[in-house]
């Protein structure tokens, strides 16, 4: 059925539209058939199918190979200041219910899941940190701050800065500028701040950590290590501020070692353990070559964390990246004890739970063991997972035995 026009227009192939129906809201530039000319950048368009049905609204990007992000499929839905006002407060109501305690740190915008394609907002008690990756998120941010802010003090909670780490390649695709900084005048002295997570404290550095300072979406994660680190000698491979070890050494491990290749995140990882009286080893060193000398010097741990930076960011690189997975889970697989435990996690969606598990098979065979899955995990439910999308479903977390 023809719809009214209220943009510019686009019209896709029966393959995008289908995705489409489907909810996947990501249209590619060589998935249009006819398009407008001299469109601005970040503007909104309709787009629609050959039959002239109408798909959804979306913001335009001209230089993205995603040309259109769908914001919505409802054509009686006006893109207002009110209508971006909605999909704030929805996402952090969400956040309200699954989160509870944790609202105070956790993610509060998570791109397409809340139906706000390239935003991520996360919270650090009073302390907002944004990541933008769309240009028309990027015309609109002035708006989707002040919902924020607005939307968090009707629910009682103070906000005093927004931080922009808008450093991604993402935004090189998109054609814009890469850059971090407060947004407005108005912020904190210190780019510093003090989070609490499963009763552990953390000092979140908002400038220079990694990603937006902190690795949020682990945040259960570490507690299911921490209900089995009772009594254990455990090692964390690629501890980073010390996020794993510190919840190992909370749940009474009897020693718990971890390793990074950063002199600066084991200082903030020690820094951390020292604030909350922890008492955890750490050690500098390449991942895949200390755990080739542990095994040459026949020490052996109960539980091993392999937490590493994602090996694949792209379908070209996966093959590579499945031979490092397999290589480093073999390796920590060969130092553990008969029934000893492995945490192990990928944090790329190029690299699906199914395959992640065929990985683990070869690792098994290539270290001469047999494992059994305790459990498998995701990301926490502030990094909801679209159903439609599989690209929101990132991060891997399997719990195996050494049987």
């Amino acid at each position: 059925m023809k719809q009214k026009r209220n943009y510019p227009r686009a019209v896709v192939t029966k393959k995008q539209a289908a995705r489409i129906h489907q909810g996947h809201p990501w249209v590619y530039f060589d998935e249009i058939l006819e398009i407008e000319e001299n469109l601005e950048n970040g503007c909104l368009i309709d787009v629609f199918g050959t039959k002239d049905n109408y798909l959804g609204t979306g913001f335009y990007s001209e230089q993205s190979k995603i040309r259109i992000r769908i914001l919505s499929s409802n054509a009686n839905d006006t893109f207002d200041d009110a209508f971006f006002a909605r999909r704030v407060r929805y996402a952090l109501q969400y956040r309200k219910d699954v989160m509870k305690e944790d609202f105070r740190a956790c993610r509060l915008v998570h791109g397409e899941s809340d139906m706000l394609p390239g935003l991520t907002i996360d919270r650090y008690e009073n302390v907002l940190v944004s990541e933008i990756a769309s240009f028309g998120m990027e015309c609109r941010k002035d708006v989707i701050y002040k919902a924020l802010i607005d939307e968090l003090a009707a629910m009682g909670e103070t906000i005093d800065g927004i931080y922009e780490r808008n450093e991604g390649e993402l935004r090189k695709k998109e054609g814009l500028p890469q850059y971090k900084g407060w947004y407005g005048e108005n912020h904190p002295s210190s780019t510093i701040v003090e989070i609490t997570e499963n009763g552990i404290r953390y000092e979140v550095d908002v400038e220079n950590g990694q990603k937006t300072g902190f690795f949020l979406d682990q945040k259960y994660n570490r507690l299911a290590v921490r209900r089995l680190a009772e009594g254990k000698t455990i090692l964390d491979c690629c501890t980073h501020t010390g996020s794993f070890a510190l919840n190992a050494a909370k749940g009474g491990a009897k020693s718990v070692d971890a390793l990074d290749i950063s002199e600066t995140a084991l200082l903030e990882a020690k820094k951390n353990a020292e604030m909350n009286h922890l008492d955890v080893h750490f050690m500098q060193g390449d991942v895949f070559v200390e755990l080739e000398r542990i095994r040459k010097e026949h020490v052996f741990y109960d539980f091993i964390i392999l937490d590493p930076p994602a090996f694949t960011k792209s379908r070209e690189t996966y093959h590579n990246a499945r031979t490092g997975y397999t290589k480093i889970n073999a390796q920590a697989m060969r130092i553990l004890r008969r029934g000893g435990y492995l945490a192990t996690c990928s944090c790329s969606h190029f690299m699906p739970s199914d395959k992640f598990a065929e990985m683990l098979a070869d690792a098994a065979k290539l270290a001469g063991v047999q494992l059994r899955i305790v459990e498998e995990r995701h990301a926490s439910p502030d990094h909801p997972v679209h159903i439609s999308i599989p690209e929101t479903d990132y991060l891997k977390y399997f719990l195996v035995q050494v049987i």
